[in-house]
């Protein structure tokens, strides 16, 4: 009882990382006129579908949800480190591809002088996958029992 409780409040506390990360990316785009790169465009692929599926997980009660979010958040944070990447490291920026009409080096924020906005995406996927993680060890540990 104990430990389906301690899951449900992990995939709510992950559910609400993903309502605040696709919250935070429309307001970038949609309140402050941000034009999303093709890079953000996909993290935001794999950040938006989260709210759904962590928000019926909640509902239903169903941590089997866990690795789903977990696999979406390691595809969607290796974006975001790879975009991180090209914002942040100037060997990087050099030989940087194409992103489309609105370049992936671009900074249209640098809070504190690392803080940009696939830094913040990085770290709401982080947090998606360490909260995933543990739901999932918490299932291997009953299903043992």
């Amino acid at each position: 009882m104990e430990r389906e409780k301690r899951a449900e409040n992990l995939l709510l506390t992950a559910w609400a990382a993903a309502l605040i990360a696709t919250l935070g990316s429309l307001y970038f785009s949609e309140v402050l006129g941000y034009i999303p790169c093709d890079l953000c465009w996909f993290q935001r692929i794999f950040m938006y579908p989260q709210v759904i599926i962590l928000g019926m997980a909640v509902a239903r009660k169903d941590a089997a949800a866990a690795r789903y979010s977990f696999a979406l958040s390691l595809i969607g944070g290796l974006i975001s480190l790879y975009h991180y990447g090209l914002q942040k490291i100037p060997l990087f920026q050099k030989y940087a591809i194409s992103c489309g009409r609105i370049p992936c080096t671009g900074q249209y924020i640098n809070w504190l002088g690392f803080i940009t906005i696939p830094f913040l995406a990085l770290t709401a996927f982080m947090i998606i996958i360490l909260l995933s993680w543990a739901v999932m060890r918490q299932q291997r540990k009953g299903s043992e029992r």
